[in-house]
């Protein structure tokens, strides 16, 4: 494994993060700083084996974040609307409640 191959798995969860969660600058530092975390945590690992494997969980994890996760938005109406895009095809959507939303605003 080389080092260009962890950081581009790195900039792939970083890339998916912002375009999931884009204008919510909550989640998109707690989305960074999770990410930071996990490949500090890490960084010790030497293992060949080991690091394809973690490779293989950031490619399957910037794989779920862009397809699988789709932001509510709040509209003019005062009510979230959900706009899927086309990567989102044969995912099944889970809308939270409005009360849920607005606590998390």
């Amino acid at each position: 494994m080389t080092r260009a191959q962890v950081l581009n798995a790195y900039k792939a969860l970083l890339r998916a993060t912002r375009k999931s969660f884009a204008g919510d600058v909550t989640m998109l530092n707690g989305a960074a700083a999770e990410v930071r975390k996990k490949f500090e945590e890490s960084r010790h690992v030497t293992s060949e084996a080991e690091i394809q494997s973690l490779l293989d969980q950031a490619g399957e994890a910037s794989r779920f974040i862009s397809e699988m996760i789709v932001q509510a938005k709040l509209n003019s109406r005062g009510g979230y609307e959900v706009k899927p895009d086309k990567v989102h095809a044969g995912a099944t959507l889970e809308v939270p409640s409005e009360e849920l939303l607005r606590t998390k605003s």
